[in-house]
């Protein structure tokens, strides 16, 4: 069993699965880091610093209430759908920029269309099957 597991574990696959997830994680620091210092400041001032975190739907009285808070939950998907943004724009400036040095890729060319003389060979050729 010891071996089966070296053997699992020296698979390219976890390998790469674990490079993925360290590279992840540094990688969450920098777009959190993002939209926290640089863009939540800026959408702050444009829809006036909202915060839903306050907004609760208690459900029974004193202190066994339960309490819903879906205000943090709106925070969260605002929150996820501003990182989510930040990623696309990241994504799509890194995949520009990749492709500035590549050349563009040749369309393949249009079959030929058939001659004057191929086409009333065509018709010709029809006309003395019939």
């Amino acid at each position: 069993m010891l071996n089966e597991f070296k053997a699992f574990i020296a698979k390219g696959n976890v390998i790469d699965l674990a490079v993925g997830i360290i590279i992840g994680t540094a990688f969450t620091a920098i777009v959190t880091s993002l939209v926290d210092d640089l863009v939540n400041p800026i959408l702050g001032l444009v829809v006036g610093g909202i915060d839903f975190s306050s907004l609760k739907l208690v459900v029974g009285a004193g202190d066994n209430a339960a309490a819903f808070n879906y205000g943090n939950f709106i925070n969260a998907i605002i929150k996820f759908l501003i990182i989510a943004w930040v990623v696309f724009l990241l994504v799509k400036a890194v995949n520009k920029a990749a492709n500035l040095g590549a050349k563009p890729a040749e369309a393949p060319a249009a079959p030929a269309a058939p001659t004057e003389v191929e086409l009333l060979q065509q018709i010709l050729g029809e006309l003395k099957a019939k």
